[in-house]
């Protein structure tokens, strides 16, 4: 079992994260851990939830990092909440888990806070998923469909739900749709259910369809064990996933470094290998 994987494990088990403040930038702490000597992988803590975001880290770790003079210590979330307040507690180096809109909406409640977006990896499309339900003509009247109850997640699978005409929103939404944007006169059929993101999957045999994360509905194996209704459409899509850092870090050579490994050709390979059509990954040049 590998380091990453280690981490991932008891993280996963529910072990708490025991890990000392970051003291300066990856960079400087790992001259001052060599002695100034410059010589030895620098290990950056990066937080990530399970699918595909740790999966991709990992596939780093193994095949990429230790070229590039890194090592990976990936520490698994398995909810929204955490990753943010912990890179901002110095307890990471890094998250990979989120997309812009998501950390703006994290920093707009938290204002003290310093972090930013270095640049899109990857985009998971949003799907509506059913498991009674094979064609969203079929919807029964009143059918009651969850969507995650973020701000930003709700505003993007209410976008989803009205491009596939299952809801209309109001002529004057704003460029992130809420509840209170969805038309209830006539002919407003549905009943929205807002649960937590990572709950939707065990939620989705109480209701008759749901919009779930692209993480979330790989993790259940939504794709293959679930009726997918749509898909999100990605050209122009402004919810890809990034790597997050401390905004006093973001110049640091060894975040940019692993920027630059996620942009790779061989992640790109990997993502394609894995997770066809549903993870598609951004800014990174095709091989051949």
């Amino acid at each position: 079992m590998t380091g990453s994987t280690k981490a991932r494990a008891s993280a996963v088990a529910g072990v708490a994260v025991a890990l000392l403040a970051a003291c300066g930038s990856p960079s400087e702490r790992a001259r001052e851990e060599d002695g100034g000597s410059g010589e030895g992988p620098t290990t950056l803590r990066v937080g990530a939830t399970p699918v595909p975001h740790a999966e991709i880290l990992e596939f780093v770790d193994d095949e990429l990092a230790a070229d590039a003079g890194l090592a990976l210590e990936v520490v698994v979330f398995t909810d929204y909440n955490q990753p943010n307040a912990a890179l901002a507690e110095g307890e990471l180096d890094a998250n990979y888990y989120q997309t812009l809109p998501f950390l703006e909406e994290y920093l707009a409640g938290n204002p003290e806070v310093g972090l930013s977006y270095l640049s899109d990896v990857h985009l998971e499309a949003f799907g509506i998923y059913s498991q009674e339900v094979s064609d969203l003509a079929a919807l029964p009247e009143d059918a009651r469909v969850g969507l995650p109850n973020d701000t930003s997640n709700m505003g993007r699978a209410l976008d989803l739900l009205a491009a596939e005409d299952v809801i209309v929103l109001s002529d004057d939404v704003g460029p992130t749709p809420t509840l209170d944007d969805v038309e209830t006169g006539e002919g407003a059929a549905v009943e929205l259910v807002p649960v937590e993101a990572a709950q939707l999957p065990r939620s989705l045999p109480d209701l008759d369809a749901a919009v779930v994360n692209g993480n979330y509905a790989l993790e259940a194996d939504l794709p293959t064990t679930a009726n997918v209704l749509a898909w999100e459409a990605t050209e122009g899509n402004p919810y890809a996933n990034g790597l997050v850092v401390r905004t006093e870090d973001a110049a640091d050579p060894d975040l940019l470094r692993l920027d630059e490994l996620l942009h790779s050709a061989e992640v790109r390979a990997f993502m394609e290998r894995r997770w066809a059509g549903v993870v598609i990954p951004l800014g990174i040049e095709e091989t051949g």
